[in-house]
């Protein structure tokens, strides 16, 4: 299994997700252009992407979307909810998903987990390898880490997890005060301090790779948002690769670029 994110951020989100001969697209918040230029950097065409996971209906996740099915034929895989609030699907494209339950793709096994974010019926997402059982947790839009995402994120290989904003530059910032308390609510983004507690639960010896997401441009900087992750996986015995998820470039967890930190453990 191999991943990359294409896009993390406010403006636009996307992560390929690979094993074996199956390529998975979670979310799309690129238009067709962009996105077909970023998959081809990772060496991926976009017609052999088998199905798209659509985390929410916020426009920052599927802006794309619709063009790309019309272009390349994907199926999409996400809650009814979700797919309630996007238009322009074909009906024989949706693959409304209920929380909790399998969906076999290709090599993969695909779980929509409920996150708390103010979207209709929002999901994180854990995929399973189903020849070698490797895992990957995916979850970058969420005001409160709840007990059943922790469960489902205990020993996975993989993680792309939200780091959206530090707390003091958000309250100091320049966002008006209705933003500020609608990213800090239990509904909005996660904080730096609460993406470490997560890890706090999840971080052990197999994780091979946590990819930080969604850093504010604004609210945060990937020093910020690695020291704070650094500080726990360091008492975790967490031996992989750490790094932030760029917003204009394809990022990967072992490649540090423009955008993109890591930090040695």
């Amino acid at each position: 299994m191999r991943f990359c994110t294409l896009a993390s951020g406010s403006k636009a989100n996307a992560t390929l997700v690979e094993s074996g001969a199956t390529r998975l697209l979670i979310d799309c918040g690129l238009g067709p252009r962009t996105l077909a230029r970023r998959l081809a950097e990772a060496g991926v065409a976009p017609s052999s992407i088998d199905a798209v996971v659509v985390t929410h209906e916020h426009i920052d996740h599927m802006r794309g979307l619709a063009q790309g099915v019309a272009k390349w034929s994907w199926p999409v895989i996400s809650t009814a909810g979700t797919l309630g609030g996007i238009a322009d699907l074909p009906a024989d494209r949706q693959l409304p998903t209920a929380y909790r339950t399998p969906r076999t793709v290709g090599e993969c096994t695909v779980e929509l987990v409920p996150v708390p974010h103010d979207a209709a019926e929002p999901a994180g997402v854990v995929i399973t390898a189903n020849r070698t059982g490797a895992r990957i947790g995916i979850a970058t839009d969420l005001g409160h880490v709840p007990d059943e995402l922790g469960a489902a994120f205990e020993r996975l290989d993989y993680l792309v997890f939200e780091s959206n904003h530090d707390e003091v530059m958000l309250r100091t910032g320049p966002y008006p005060p209705f933003l500020q308390a609608r990213i800090a609510s239990t509904t909005g983004h996660l904080s730096n301090r609460q993406s470490a507690g997560l890890l706090t639960r999840v971080a052990h010896r197999g994780l091979r790779q946590v990819m930080l997401a969604h850093l504010s441009q604004q609210n945060n900087e990937p020093r910020l948002a690695l020291e704070a992750a650094t500080a726990v996986l360091r008492r975790s015995g967490f031996r992989g690769d750490l790094a932030c998820a760029a917003q204009e470039t394809v990022s990967y967890a072992a490649v540090g670029g423009e955008g993109q930190m890591m930090l040695a453990l």
